[in-house]
């Protein structure tokens, strides 16, 4: 029951929040302006409901430490897809043209910064936190990751193969910074830091909602396996590569911390239970 609330609640803002970013859709100062409060508000609503739910500090989004952490996964987002542009660009799949727009960088700064807040509540802070207590890390990583991607599948030039690479992406590097952390905020700037890479700064599409203008004027072409075509560089099998070592370096960490939950047993019978005869 609980994750019934605690998703609802998350949703319900996301909702709100994306309704009102539709429709200051082509401002950008009204983006950011929708977007930064709906992502501390998603954040405030996840805490609260948390603590009347579990009856417990809501940790995983404590402000201490909040900077840092968002600092850190911000870096980790830019410099990872930083390398899959710089492996696209290497090869001449991706071309920069000049300058783009400044305006427009500025508001996706609030769109992705409300996206990345919401889905990252969602999907590490109350599916895979709560499915992890019942089936261990490795099952939940895995079940939360396929619904990340299947997620995906509704926008709007959406591909099979890319719904699979954002499993594999951000089912992978995004679940695993939150179990090596074991708290939201790492993986909240590294998704920011990756979306706002892709659209913000070299203006590709992401996950299929089309293409943006951001701070580069920037043209992509080449098999769609290498490039991920209209999906955008996250089909890119240069994103998975690169997504993967990231989930590997993460997982590593959290398993030197002793932060990996082993999945649960069937309760043992009682002892009384088995009397002797």
């Amino acid at each position: 029951m609980r994750l019934v609330w605690q998703f609802v609640a998350v949703a319900a803002v996301a909702f709100i929040g994306g309704q009102g970013l539709a429709a200051g859709d082509g401002n950008p100062w009204l983006t950011l302006a929708l977007g930064v409060p709906t992502a501390v508000l998603a954040v405030l609503v996840y805490g609260w409901v948390v603590r009347r739910t579990e009856r417990r500090p809501s940790v995983e989004v404590a402000a201490k430490g909040a900077g840092a952490g968002l600092g850190l996964g911000t870096l980790i987002g830019f410099a990872v897809f930083g390398l899959v542009i710089l492996q696209l660009a290497t090869n001449g799949y991706y071309e920069i043209n000049g300058r783009g727009s400044t305006t427009g960088a500025v508001g996706l700064v609030g769109f992705m910064a409300a996206a990345a807040v919401t889905e990252e509540l969602l999907f590490r802070g109350v599916l895979f936190r709560i499915t992890e207590e019942r089936t261990g890390t490795w099952i939940a990583m895995t079940l939360t990751g396929v619904l990340f991607g299947v997620y995906h599948l509704a926008n709007p030039d959406a591909s099979l193969w890319g719904t699979v690479a954002v499993a594999i992406e951000g089912g992978g590097m995004l679940t695993a910074a939150y179990i090596a952390t074991r708290k939201l905020w790492v993986p909240i700037g590294v998704h920011f830091g990756w979306n706002f890479a892709a659209a913000g700064i070299f203006s590709s599409e992401v996950s299929g909602n089309g293409a943006n203008q951001g701070l580069l004027d920037t043209t992509a072409s080449g098999p769609q396996f290498v490039t991920g075509g209209d999906f955008g560089p996250e089909g890119s099998v240069f994103s998975v590569l690169f997504c993967v070592l990231a989930t590997i370096v993460f997982m590593w960490a959290a398993r030197r911390r002793g932060r990996l939950v082993p999945r649960r047993r069937a309760d043992r019978v009682d002892a009384t239970t088995k009397m002797p005869q």
